[in-house]
């Protein structure tokens, strides 16, 4: 992993390694959920790590809103350093746009309103701040009057986030990476980190960061451990503790882990506080346990992965261990748990695509409709090779049969339906996203969907960005 951890096992930190066991198999089991990594940590060492293959560890996977998170520290080693003040307006920051800002809301949004998702929108403003200024999204987000008074509202709101990286950027006269890198990247061990940009080469912020899951893992011990890395303090601790309380209460929110309250681009939940992104990319922080989970994966039902990790995971922390009987058989019990857990984090996969082998049948060229431009499928020494004419580019991986096939961001897999029809499906190894293609030969035909729709990428740049 990019962070080198300390290695424990779980018994040996407290952990029954079958109640983990138990959450892996909720995770595999559960409707509308996929997981893609796994990063156990207990007391700072890893009790259980994993990635269901074809993602591994040594590969950044995009974390959606799960990068608001690191925005977050960067403005926090930011206030730590004196150059950002919490109770100062974000006009202020942005002098040039004083004579453009007239509403008084928004003149009187604070940099801490921000933090909180408390602008004083009673929604998301992404959209209207985009058609208010195309070119400049922190000018359009302050021309986008607030409905309530600064702080007293909660919306979810990716301009708030956008509008703190470009405060880090204004006021360190660099990138949100070139910030972080020797500050907070460098000390945790974090090697690989790139950030999606939009059209004025400004870091998202609310989404684009890509990261390998150790990654996510040691930033969520950063904050267990109130801003201290091996001695040296990287965040204040008044920080910590503002960012992980509530700052604003969300009631109104459908799931319960995300009505908790919100704090500085963290949520609060049932137990501890957590970020987060789409499609399950966690960062779980358990304070009373000293406990950090860091998930990836492509899940739909986000509440699931949660409810799945208090059901299973939480009691499996100082649990039972099966030693008031008899402690030597106890010891043997722990014992053959924790390796029977290591084996199987160590085989970990993502079921290919099931069905019969590919044939010299389906080997040709294909008319597509839709999003693809044209496919073609073909032998390639001894597999197969699919190439795809997508977004005016090509995306070409080989298609293993009964396994994935990897190469590059991409990994395929593909079998044949007993009617002759070719399914393969291509993920986007980098990313939490899949597509499933179908091939009918006898037709010379493909179409294509997604298993999930990405948001903010198209498929020939679904992978990590250059740096």
């Amino acid at each position: 992993m990019t962070t080198t951890f300390p290695r424990s096992t779980p018994s040996a930190l407290g952990i029954d390694a079958r109640g983990v066991a138990a959450f892996l198999d909720a995770l595999e089991s559960t409707p509308d959920v996929e997981p893609h990594s796994i990063v156990l940590l207990r007391h700072g060492r890893l009790a259980a790590s994993g990635w269901w293959a074809p993602y591994a560890a040594d590969r950044v996977h995009l974390l959606y809103s799960l990068s608001k998170s690191f925005t977050a520290a960067a403005v926090g080693i930011a206030v730590r350093q004196g150059l950002v003040d919490l109770d100062a307006t974000v006009l202020s920051y942005f002098p040039e746009l004083d004579a453009d800002v007239t509403d008084e809301r928004s003149r009187r949004m604070r940099v801490r309103h921000l933090l909180a998702m408390a602008s004083g929108h009673r929604e998301e403003t992404l959209e209207r701040a985009r058609a208010a200024d195309p070119a400049d999204l922190v000018r359009g987000f302050l021309l986008t009057p607030p409905d309530e008074e600064p702080g007293t509202v909660f919306a979810y709101n990716q301009p708030c986030t956008y509008t703190l990286g470009a405060i880090v950027r204004r006021v360190t006269g660099g990138s949100l990476v070139e910030w972080l890198r020797p500050r907070l990247l460098d000390p945790l061990g974090i090697d690989d980190l790139a950030w999606t940009r939009d059209g004025t080469g400004a870091e998202l912020g609310f989404s684009g960061c890509h990261a390998p899951t150790s990654a996510v893992a040691a930033l969520g011990q950063l904050y267990l451990q109130r801003g201290v890395w091996d001695g040296e303090r990287i965040l204040d601790e008044d920080w910590v503790e503002a960012a992980t309380t509530a700052q604003v209460a969300n009631p109104d929110e459908e799931n319960v882990d995300w009505r908790q309250g919100y704090g500085f681009q963290f949520w609060m939940a049932r137990h501890g506080f957590r970020g987060d992104g789409a499609y399950g990319q966690f960062c779980v922080v358990l304070p009373e346990q000293d406990v950090v989970l860091a998930l990836t994966g492509q899940s739909l039902d986000m509440q699931a992965v949660l409810d799945a990790a208090w059901q299973h995971l939480l009691p499996a922390i100082d649990g039972p261990t099966d030693t008031a009987a008899d402690p030597e058989a106890g010891a043997d019990t722990r014992t053959g748990a924790d390796a029977a857990l290591e084996a199987r984090l160590a085989a970990l996969g993502l079921p290919p695509v099931a069905g019969g082998r590919l044939t010299d049948d389906a080997a040709g060229s294909y008319e597509t409709a839709g999003v693809l431009e044209g496919l073609r499928l073909e032998r390639d020494a001894d597999r197969w090779r699919v190439t795809v004419d997508v977004d005016g580019g090509l995306l070409s991986v080989p298609v293993g049969e009964g396994e994935w096939a990897t190469e590059g961001p991409l990994a395929a897999s593909g079998a044949t339906d007993p009617d002759g029809s070719v399914h393969l499906g291509v993920r986007f190894v980098e990313t939490p996203h899949a597509a499933r293609l179908r091939l009918d030969p006898s037709r010379g035909t493909a179409t294509a969907e997604w298993v999930t729709q990405p948001l903010h990428d198209g498929p020939l740049t679904l992978r990590r960005p250059a740096d």
